[in-house]
Parts: C-alpha cells; sequence; structure tokens
C-alpha cells in the first residue's frame, strides 16, 4: 500500500492542508526575505539576529526554498499539501534535534542558536499538525475519506443502507402521493 493510497481525491480537509501550507511558506519566505535584505554573509556564523533569530544567507535561502515549496503546495492543494506538509514538519523536527546536539560546535554552519532550536521544533510541529490533521486519530467521522478507506466493509455497508433508506423514503412519498388522488 502506497502513501497516496490512504489520501483523499476531494475533501474539506483539503483546505485545512492548504491554508497549513501556505501560511507556514508564507513565515518562512518573510524570513528569509529579511535575511536576504540585511546582506548576510552566506557561512556567517557572528551572530546576526533576524526576527529574534540568528541567521545567515545559508538559512535565508534555505527558509526561502522551503516557504516557497510549501507555497507551490498550498497552491497545488489536496493530497500533495498533506503530504508535504507532513514530510517539511517531520524534517523541521529532525533539523531542530540535530541542531540542539551541534550548538556552539563548528558544525553549526547555519548558526542556529536555542531560539532557532524552539523555532524548528514550534514550527515543524505546526506544519506537521496541519498535515495530519484529519487523518490521525481514533474518532474520525464516518464521512473521513481516510476512516471510509481503513474500514471499507463498513463503509460499504453504510453506503448501501444509505442508498435503501433513500430508495424507502422515494417509495413512501409515490405511495402518499397515489393515496391522495
Amino acid at each position: 500500500m502506497k502513501l497516496s493510497d490512504e489520501l483523499p481525491v476531494d475533501h474539506r480537509l483539503a483546505k485545512v492542508y492548504r491554508i497549513g501550507a501556505g501560511l507556514c511558506g508564507a513565515i518562512l519566505v518573510a524570513f528569509g526575505i529579511l535575511g536576504f535584505t540585511s546582506q548576510l554573509a552566506f557561512f556567517d556564523t557572528s551572530g546576526d539576529h533576524i526576527a529574534g533569530l540568528s541567521s545567515n544567507g545559508l538559512l535565508s535561502l534555505i527558509s526561502v526554498v522551503v516557504g516557497g515549496l510549501l507555497i507551490a503546495g498550498a497552491a497545488v492543494g489536496g493530497n500533495v499539501a498533506s503530504t508535504l506538509n507532513m514530510t517539511i514538519g517531520t524534517l523541521f523536527l529532525l533539523s531542530g534535534f540535530g541542531h540542539l546536539f551541534i550548538l556552539d560546535r563548528p558544525a553549526n554552519i547555519l548558526d542556529f542558536g536555542m531560539p532557532n532550536v524552539v523555532f524548528s521544533f514550534v514550527m515543524g510541529l505546526l506544519i506537521l499538525t496541519f498535515g495530519m490533521y484529519g487523518r490521525v486519530t481514533g474518532g474520525l467521522p464516518h464521512d473521513n475519506p481516510y476512516w471510509r478507506r481503513r474500514h471499507p466493509e463498513q463503509a460499504d455497508r453504510e453506503a448501501a443502507a444509505a442508498r435503501r433508506s433513500a430508495a424507502a423514503g422515494g417509495q413512501l412519498g409515490r405511495s402518499g402521493a397515489q393515496t391522495l388522488r
């Protein structure tokens, strides 16, 4: 089974995925552009700050690229936005853990400080939450495409019952009209 098999093609959840990707992407692009306008050196680790976070030209470039990916995912929407949110959210969390271990070491080429690590965790959880919204819970409603995909037999039974109920309602309506004549 592929991940795409579990995703809805067209569902109201797609709006959540798009909003999440677009909002988080816009924040990252704005951070990157602020870094470029401050003319930060590409590999500088002197502690230049943008919006309270230490930054350099490389981090600004990465922020613009990742933000642009999220915005592109928001433009495409649906399954793409959901998968992209989950992937990038996970990468942000991994980046936070990785940079936590290399703070104040020469390997810290992105000039991360503790506020950057916290931002990476918060942004990663936010993006991941937007991507997983409506997909991961035990109490999904039965009209949710993820629930239907995981419980196909029960979904088929409920759909058949709904069709029988609709057909019975139609029959009652016709017989009542014939009685009145």
